[in-house]
């Protein structure tokens, strides 16, 4: 089943339940990838997205919220912080699970081993090779750890 149509049944499910938080945000997320399908459509038409795009999507909602939540805490806004996780959660359900710390490394030292000895082309390999895996900022404090900066 594509992504796509688990979302959309996972909202018909929650519907049919009566949860409004998981509601509220599978329909915000739709909103989002309905708006990304349009926009593809304008220069492709009749190309549908992908589960690669939308998990990019999905990505950067996550990503969204841990900012907010980050922001909330420091305001001292609890209700929000409490709101923003719970969004976050649900989102996380769809995404591929990110891989530790350990495996980040794994594959690091090994485009290492393979000749790529500066911060800037040692990153960009990594991601290509990461992508939609690991987050970014932990790859980066793990490159930056193994160049020895």
């Amino acid at each position: 089943m594509a992504l796509y149509d688990q979302l959309f049944t996972d909202l018909k499910s929650a519907l049919r339940g009566g949860n409004q938080p998981r509601v509220d945000t599978l329909r915000f997320v739709l909103a989002g990838i309905n708006s990304a399908q349009k926009d593809k459509n304008v220069k492709q038409p009749g190309v549908a997205l992908a589960d690669d795009e939308i998990v990019a999507l999905l990505q950067k909602e996550a990503k969204r919220r841990k900012e907010a939540i980050e922001l909330f805490k420091q305001g001292n806004r609890d209700d929000l912080v409490q709101k923003e996780s719970a969004d976050l959660a649900v989102i996380m359900e769809y995404l591929p699970k990110e891989l530790s710390r350990e495996e980040i490394e794994k594959v690091v030292a090994g485009l290492r081993a393979q000749g790529f000895d500066d911060f800037n082309s040692l990153m960009r390999e990594a991601m290509k090779a990461l992508k939609g895996k690991a987050d970014g900022k932990l790859v980066g404090e793990v490159v930056k750890a193994n160049l020895g900066a």
